[in-house]
């Protein structure tokens, strides 16, 4: 994980995206990839707020940790 909190672009806005399993109330993260080809993650309910950035190696660890159920007991 990276120490910036905050991705600032002058590009073109990036493009959130988030599960469709997410909470309608806007209990989620939100994804998007970076011109750079990092990913930058978000809380849903604060758009504005800080965001945490992974390279594409720590996305694929976690997203095959997560598919092997490695995190099942981390849901309420």
């Amino acid at each position: 994980m990276h120490d910036h909190l905050h991705v600032h672009l002058n590009e073109q806005p990036l493009i959130w995206r988030k599960a469709s399993a997410s909470n309608p109330t806007g209990n989620c993260v939100e994804l998007a990839k970076l011109p750079s080809g990092e990913v930058a993650m978000r809380n849903s309910r604060f758009p504005n707020g800080p965001v945490i950035v992974y390279t594409p190696a720590e996305i694929a660890a976690f997203l095959e940790g997560a598919r092997a159920g490695e995190f099942d007991d981390l849901a309420v």
